[in-house]
Order: C-alpha cells, then structure tokens, then sequence
C-alpha cells in the first residue's frame, strides 16, 4: 500500500504525476500545459511587456509569437476571430498585442486568414496610434502588397470625415509613421472633393491658412488645429479649445496652462480624463473645494455604461490610481495634493469597469501565490504592477461580491491575510506588498481549507503555476479534499504570466483555466462555478 501511495496519492511537485502529461515548468517543478488557444488568450490580454521572473521580455515576445503562429497554422480564422472579440470588447489592458497577432496572422496566415486580418484590421486598429503600431509590426514581417494596401486605404476611406479628421490631428505619428506615410502607400481615391482636400491637408498641410472658417466640418476642424497651433498666448488657445471642442493632444505644449486644462475638461475623453487626474490636480482644477470640478470627475468615473463604451480596462484604473494615491508622477512629472474624492471614484471605477459581477451564493476560498516569482515581471508593462499585486486587486472583485468569501495567501507556507470587505483596492494591495516572498505550493490552500475543515464549493488560485516546492501536487490536494470533506469542490485556475503552464489537469471537469485581468473573467469564474459552462 505504500507503493501505491507514494504513486498515486502523494506526488511531490518536482516529480511528474503517475501517467499524467505534465512538463518540467521554470522553476523546476512539474505543471500541466495549456492549450495554444489558452497560451493565445494569455497572450492577447496580458501581452509579454515586461517579461516575467523567468523570463525576459524578448524571450517571453519569442515563446508566445510562436505559440501564435501554432494557432495560426491551425486555424487561422479562428486566431482572427479571437483577436477581433477580445480587442474589440476591451478585454485587455493594451491594444499591442492584438495588433501584433493581427499583423502575424496578415503575414503568416494562408489567403483567407490574410483576407480576415486585413477585413479586422478597423475594428482592432480603432485610433491613428493603433494604426501606426500595426504598420510597424506588419512592415517588420512582410511587404506591402495590393491587399495591404488595400486594408490601410480602406482603415481611412470608411471613417467618417469628420471621425478621420480627429484622428489625423490627434494622432500625428508614432513608431516612424505618419498619417502622410500610410496615404501615400495606400493611394487612396474618392470622388469626394471635401475628402480629397482632407487628404491633401494629411499629405501637404497648408499653405495659406484662410481668414475665415471652411463650411465642411472636417476641413473646419483640420482648420481650428491649424489656427491653435499658430496661437500665442495660452487665452487665445484656451478659446480655440472650447469653442471647437479640440482635445488636449493637439495643444503646442507651452500653451497648455491651466485655462486651456479648463477648457479640454468638458469634452475630454474618459480614457485622457482618467490617465490625466494628475496634471488636473497640479493645474489647481482638481483641488479640495472645487466641488463642481471634483462632482464632475467623479460623476464620470462612475458611470458604468460611459466606462464600457470608453472601453477602459480595470488595469487603466488601477494603474490611474496607484499613479494618483502615490501625489507624483511615474517619471518625476510633478507633484500634486491628493483629492480623498478622487481616490474613491477610481476605487469605485476599478470595480464596475469589470461590468455588472452577479454573486453565486457559493463557498470561496481565494488563494493568491505570494511566492517570489510572482514578484517579477509586470502585467501589460505598468510600472511597479506585479502579478502578485495584480492578483490581490482581481480577487478583491470576486471577494466583494461573495458573501461566503475568504482570501488566503501562500508561498511555502500560509500566509496571513486580514481584509475586510470594504477596504478600499489600495489598501489590499499594500497589505500584499509587505508580505514576504518564499517558494511555491500550489496545494496549500486546499491542504489548508482540508486541515481546518473548511468546506468551499470553489477554490481560486492566482497564480503563474510554476509550483515546485510541496509534496503533493495542487491536483492530488484538491481530489484529496474532495473525497476527505465530501464537497464536490472546484478549481479555477487564474493565470497571471503569459507562461504555457497551469496547475489545472485538463483531464479534470472540474478544473478550469482563465486569464487574470480578463475583464469577464469573474462572470465567467462564477458560471463555471455554478456548473453553467
């Protein structure tokens, strides 16, 4: 019986499972691999900025561009059709890694995934600066054929003029390319004369500018951006901005004083609004006492239905206010007294840009991996965004919403974690920060949850799953629990590092893989968790 113990029932972590198809992970230890799709998904919505504790930024960009190309091979449309639904939702906290797998799938992809990817390319290239990354990343893979260029012709043709021209204002040019650029090697042609003068001002600027205002909106538009470079004084720009609702971008940068910031605030889009609190607050605009400023913000911040049309991203927020909290820049940009108000909306906005979360009336345990490798890397390139700090911040979501809920940390060994339900998001994730780093085992929280008898209907592990230090693998735990508590628990396994492991047996109905910072993972943790998907 202790063969068949030591075999079956308790593996240690740097042994492979008895006839289960697990690979050695980074750290040594033994983990399950997940699909291509799932790697394609980790990839599109975490990307490979930053790297990871294993592994740098250009090696994980390696590994996952050829995990992407596997899934192209296999079924392109497919690969497509993912980009498209996960850009488009705003799913991910950067567009970059859509645009690369789109420029991957343009240039590696048989005819009609080429077709496909030039057919998505409005859709996933949204803004000029979209635009330019995706020339850059084609233009690096391949070259400029008819239907390339046909695609970039027709990511300008199909905006309306007057769309077009914010675009060409407010996006000039990025990664080497310019507006001027992309037109010409698209040749673009129209029968429309107020088009083609569009275009023309894109291509050659202006010679004279005219006294007096065009009548086509577009052309008035393209006009206002001429005369608000040419102003002198930060009064005459303030007024330029106001009267024709001009955005902040293209305002010279030594006219952007505090009447100008005065000017852009009304019309100011959410994503600029919330990546600029700062600049509001050095300003003087956002300050204790201006109640009408602060009511404003604030109001915005937490309309729902104004964030997911924005498609602002929890990770924007959480960024915004780890930036905001902190009363300086990320880069020595300044200094600012932080409005208590503010910091509440972005609190409040973190959670509502994860969309409406219902509760399950389930059992939870949440267990975040603290161990040192969750400690490197960043998640999507934001500075100082750990995925051991992003794991805290995502589990709040599900942990505010769940009655019968209970966080729980681990490295080595059980960490302590006291969290009321109503602390805010910054003081979570302070609490994470100050705890110490140790090896991973995955098992504990079910090894922990068996030796306290608590009974969950729903285990959640953050994790980058490279587990190496326990004595029984997180699966043999959790099958263990099962059959010692009598509860038909589940595992969700919330992947943080776009790594190709889990700690998920793919074999096991109840067990399922999602991506961290996925904004419908937590409606989809709780589907699965209620046995609807």
């Amino acid at each position: 019986m202790k063969y068949l113990k030591n075999i079956l029932k308790r593996t240690p972590q740097n042994s492979p499972l008895w006839g289960a198809a697990q690979v050695q992970n980074s750290a040594g230890g033994y983990s399950f691999t997940v699909t291509g799709w799932t790697r394609l998904n980790r990839f599109l919505i975490l990307g490979s900025e930053g790297g990871s504790y294993y592994a740098t930024e250009a090696k994980l960009t390696r590994e996952n561009a050829k995990a992407v190309e596997a899934c192209i091979l296999e079924d392109g449309l497919r690969v497509v059709k993912t980009i498209v639904e996960i850009s488009d939702a705003g799913r991910a906290p950067k567009n970059d890694p859509a645009l690369f797998a789109l420029a991957m799938c343009a240039a590696y992809g048989d005819e009609a995934t080429r077709k496909a990817a030039f057919q998505a390319l409005p859709k996933v290239a949204r803004i000029g600066t979209h635009l330019f990354h995706f020339a850059e990343y084609v233009d690096g893979m391949r070259g400029w054929g008819r239907g390339l260029r046909s695609a970039v012709g027709a990511w300008y043709s199909q905006k309306e003029s007057i769309a077009l021209a914010n675009q060409v204002t407010k996006y000039v040019q990025r990664d080497g390319w310019s507006h001027r650029d992309l037109l010409r090697l698209a040749h673009v042609k129209t029968d429309d004369t107020a088009r083609n003068a569009l275009y023309k001002l894109v291509v050659d600027g202006w010679e004279d500018l005219p006294e007096s205002e065009p009548e086509d909106e577009a052309l008035r538009l393209m006009w206002a951006t001429e005369r608000l470079k040419r102003a002198t004084s930060e009064a005459e720009a303030a007024q330029i901005v106001a009267e024709y609702r001009l955005p902040m971008e293209v305002v010279p940068s030594g006219l952007r004083g505090k009447k100008v910031w005065e000017a852009v605030l009304p019309h100011a889009g959410l994503t600029f609004l919330i990546r600029n609190l700062g600049n509001l607050s050095k300003s003087g605009i956002l300050q204790e006492g201006a109640w009408n400023e602060i009511r404003e913000v604030t109001n915005r911040l937490a309309d729902a239905n104004a964030l997911k049309k924005a498609r602002i991203h929890p990770i924007q927020v959480l960024s915004a206010l780890c930036t905001y909290q902190s009363g300086h820049g990320a880069r020595g940009g300044g200094e600012w007294k932080v409005v208590p108000q503010i910091v509440d909306a972005l609190n409040v906005a973190f959670y509502r840009a994860f969309g409406n979360v219902a509760p399950t009336e389930l059992r939870w345990v949440l267990g975040l991996d603290v161990s040192g490798s969750m400690g490197g890397g960043t998640i999507a390139g934001i500075p100082g965004l750990t995925p051991r700090l992003g794991s805290m911040a995502m589990a709040m979501v599900n942990y505010r919403v769940e009655r019968d809920s209970q966080i729980v940390a681990f490295s080595d060994e059980m960490v302590p974690v006291r969290l009321s339900k109503t602390q805010s998001l910054e003081e979570a994730i302070h609490q994470t920060n100050q705890i110490p780093f140790g090896r991973t085992d995955c098992a504990l929280p079910m090894l922990w949850a068996m030796k306290n008898r608590v009974e969950a209907d729903v285990f959640v592990i953050y994790t980058d799953s490279e587990t190496w230090y326990g004595d029984i693998h997180p699966v043999q735990a959790l099958r263990e629990y099962r059959q010692k508590m009598g509860v038909p628990a589940k595992l969700v396994v919330v992947g943080m590092v776009s790594n190709g492991f889990t700690i998920a047996d793919p074999q096991d109905g109840g067990m399922m893989d999602v991506v961290g910072f996925d904004t419908s993972a937590p409606n989809i943790i709780g589907e699965f968790a209620l046995g609807n998907v």
